[in-house]
């Protein structure tokens, strides 16, 4: 299995147990990060308030008012976060990339289900607070919870598409081709028993 592809390219489709393999192994992965750097910054001194790994958190950086000079009080921490969100977010793109192109999606649908709430999220405390924002707050809570669905539980295009051929197909080949290179029938070779007598004796019979 090409895991490099699974996590880092964009090209290509990726079916349903694919998505979920590599998001669990993504899962395990941060977690054994988390307590590495956890760990690594007790060893240093340095003092941890909190710390969370969130794709989310780019979209701090189009947004001056989380710059904070504090932030330069312990700059392996910042530079550790920010290393991690950011190959937090690679993979996590490359997910979903691979899953839109398996339902013959473009790769511009994650503006909807990841960019533009994002930065809804982002600034919602600081937009005028009238009925207007009301459609907007309801498609950042839908968008990314179907966005989700899209890519986690339905099935891809059948057959081949404008991304590549159909991942499914390709396993259920795969597993056909090995049924086939394992034949029962060759295998085990079923002899009839013999008829006649044991040790070729032969029954007179009488006239």
């Amino acid at each position: 299995m090409d895991w490099t592809w699974y996590l880092f390219r964009f090209d290509g489709r990726m079916g349903r147990a694919g998505f979920w393999c590599s998001l669990i192994f993504v899962l395990c992965s941060m977690i054994l990060l988390l307590l590495l750097s956890l760990s690594v910054m007790s060893a240093v001194g340095s003092e941890v308030k909190s710390f969370n790994l969130n794709a989310e958190d780019v979209f701090k950086i189009v947004d001056p008012a989380t710059y904070r000079w504090s932030l330069l009080d312990n700059v392996p921490v910042l530079l550790l976060k920010v290393v991690a969100t950011a190959l937090t977010l690679w993979i996590d793109l490359a997910i979903m990339v691979k899953r839109l192109h398996d339902r013959d999606k473009s790769a511009w649908w994650l503006l909807a289900y990841f960019v533009l709430p994002g930065l809804f999220k982002q600034f919602a405390e600081r937009l005028p607070d009238t009925y207007w924002m009301l459609p907007l707050a309801l498609a950042s809570m839908v968008l990314p919870l179907w966005g989700f669905i899209e890519t986690g539980f339905l099935r891809g295009t059948k057959g081949p598409n404008r991304f590549g051929p159909d991942p499914a197909a390709e396993v259920a080949s795969a597993s056909s081709r090995a049924g086939q290179d394992w034949d029962q029938g060759r295998e085990i070779e079923i002899v009839p028993p013999s008829a006649s007598p044991p040790g070729g004796m032969h029954v007179k019979r009488g006239a």
